[in-house]
């Protein structure tokens, strides 16, 4: 860990406070944290005003509703083709009222990024972010990062941008990381201390997971999320993108982050100092907390998530890792340590592989197999290189490829 301060989220970083509300850019307005940053929203609007929304144009009636009761400037739709339906569909909203900007097309959401705000909350799913975290970085705002892959996939492009404090992490686990650190100082950190849930096949062995289905996999214990991430989370690809971002976030060495398991998701991650202290942040499982961390720091937003009873008992577990059954974990920290373009090739392999299993042309196992083929297959990237948007997107295109033509392959023997 370098002595320098952390040019993205530390905790403390001396924010100015703006009178009055703040103006909010979601993007992903329609998925699980983006329905679920409106609703606090909507719960505090004396604090705060949603500007402009970013959806991919999957769920046209929700996102105009959502256009409507948050009366917002401008909406974004990546799907050209969904503009007729979301105009016909604002139209029987809004009535005689003047309908809001509307921008369409894969570039849209990196429009509104820019445009004129306190925060953008990014929380497009995949790889698909980077443009957008760029964009909002660049343009001066505030970024409640809930899109890891942007991170993962462009960190050095990232980080470069990055003004001190810029970065509020939306993650749990990192807006847990981020609250704990606020209790040290950077000298004094020893280790962190990543919490998984272990997923919905958490003490299975490998053999055991061979033949588990979709929804098998879907089935998550403890969290509601979107298919991509909660297959990410079964696999514990999520995790070995959250080691990933931590070290990138914090500047902490890969080999004093570790992962452990806790099955009841409460405790959302840990911070050991150099005197022994381990400082935990606990809640009950809900994005409403990290989400309103990331939209309201340095304010805290009263009830912004439910809070425990502790008149009651409960059992909290932690158990370590199966590396064996897991090897994403260990497979993540590998294209981490090695840089460049390999935690993108690594990232876009899995998003193809997750396509696949999801579609039933992949085995649940077939997953990690074909991810690791492919980043072995990479290499490890040409030192002395910066890193650019060409390059990440290049090597993006051959790992989505790549996987594409081993999971194929995997398919047709498994059936000869």
């Amino acid at each position: 860990m370098s002595d320098r301060p952390s040019p993205l989220a530390d905790p403390h970083i001396a924010f100015d406070v703006s009178e009055g509300r703040r103006d909010i850019v979601v993007l992903g307005s329609t998925g699980s944290i983006g329905t679920q940053a409106i609703d606090l929203v909507l719960r505090n609007p004396d604090r705060f005003r949603v500007t402009a929304l970013a959806a991919s144009g999957g769920r046209i009636g929700l996102l105009a509703e959502q256009a409507h009761r948050l009366k917002v400037r401008t909406v974004a739709v990546a799907r050209e083709d969904a503009v007729e339906e979301l105009r016909t569909a604002l139209k029987a909203l809004y009535g005689s009222e003047p309908l809001p900007e509307l921008l369409a097309g894969p570039d849209a959401a990196t429009q509104v990024a820019a445009s004129p705000c306190h925060t953008v909350l990014n929380g497009i799913t995949g790889s698909i972010g980077l443009a957008p975290t760029l964009a909002a970085l660049e343009a001066g705002r505030t970024l409640a990062l809930a899109n890891k892959e942007s991170l993962i996939v462009g960190g050095p492009l990232v980080k470069a941008l990055a003004k001190p404090g810029q970065i509020i992490p939306v993650d749990s686990e990192h807006a847990a990381l981020f609250q704990a650190l606020a209790a040290g100082t950077r000298a004094d950190v020893r280790k962190l201390v990543v919490t998984a849930s272990g997923g919905p096949f958490r003490g299975r062995t490998r053999e055991q997971l061979a033949h588990v289905t979709r929804e098998d996999a879907l089935a998550h214990p403890t969290w509601a999320m979107g298919p991509v991430i909660t297959i990410n989370s079964a696999t514990l690809v999520n995790k070995g993108l959250e080691v990933i971002e931590a070290h990138l976030l914090y500047d902490i060495p890969f080999d004093r982050i570790e992962v452990v398991v806790h099955p009841q998701s409460y405790v959302h991650s840990m911070v050991e100092f150099t005197d022994g202290s381990t400082l935990a942040q606990a809640t009950p499982p809900d994005m409403r907390g990290p989400i309103a961390i990331g939209i309201g720091w340095p304010e805290r937003v009263p009830d912004a998530a439910p809070a425990f009873d502790w008149t009651k008992a409960s059992t909290w577990e932690f158990f370590p890792l199966d590396t064996e059954a897991f090897p994403s974990v260990g497979l993540a920290r590998h294209v981490g340590e090695l840089g460049g373009t390999a935690p993108a090739v690594f990232n876009a392999a899995n998003e193809e592989c997750v396509e696949a299993f999801l579609a039933g042309r992949l085995p649940f196992n077939g997953i990690m197999d074909t991810v690791t083929a492919v980043v072995t297959e990479h290499g490890k990237p040409a030192e002395g290189t910066s890193l650019t948007v060409s390059d990440v997107l290049e090597a993006e295109t051959w790992a989505r490829a790549r996987a594409r033509e081993l999971a194929a392959k995997a398919t047709a023997e498994a059936r000869a």
